[in-house]
């Protein structure tokens, strides 16, 4: 089951997913749960956001830290017995844009991987086309990017789920739209 989460920043996107994971793990006692992290810290204020993503998830995870190689881990690591949180699908495309990847590529690379895996798997990204056209065309370019990938993550997703002021609105479910 591929459950895709989106929203604005701090809308309570992570903490939905790890509410979902605590609950999969109530009914998966024997089971594991797996954060794979995409962010690279780069500066303090990361570096404090990544610090309090730790706190509130608490422990009991596996965390895997993987900025570029998504596809690869999750192939690695999907698992009935595994439920896997990747956060987030926004930071993963900033680090192949910043790289000068095949983001497109990476992009289907990661649908199609999605499609054959075993076990929960949830993806937290970000909705950057809510807002004011980006001033710069780096930010333009990603903007675009980002919309197209959650639109291709959303396909091929079983669940997908808006996130607005800490509340959950399902836009997809079990593949039909709600």
């Amino acid at each position: 089951m591929i459950t895709f989460i989106l929203g604005g920043a701090r809308c309570g996107k992570s903490r939905h997913a790890e509410a979902l994971a605590n609950r999969w793990l109530d009914a998966h006692p024997d089971g594991e749960r797996i954060y794979i992290a995409t962010a690279q810290v780069f500066d303090d204020e990361m570096r404090d956001r990544v610090a309090q993503h730790q706190d509130q998830r608490g422990g009991n995870w596996r965390t895997i830290e993987e900025p570029m190689a998504l596809r690869d881990v999750l192939q690695k690591e999907a698992d009935q017995n595994r439920f896997i949180l990747v956060d987030c699908l926004t930071l993963w495309l900033t680090n192949c844009l910043l790289a000068e990847h095949d983001c497109n590529g990476a992009v289907t690379g990661l649908c199609e991987a999605l499609t054959a895996l075993d076990g929960e798997i949830v993806i937290v990204s970000n909705e950057v086309g809510l807002g004011i056209v980006p001033e710069n065309k780096l930010a333009r370019q990603f903007r675009d990017i980002a919309g197209i990938a959650n639109q291709r993550v959303a396909e091929v997703a079983d669940k997908v789920v808006f996130i607005a002021a800490g509340l959950p609105v399902v836009l997809k479910e079990n593949g039909s739209e709600g």
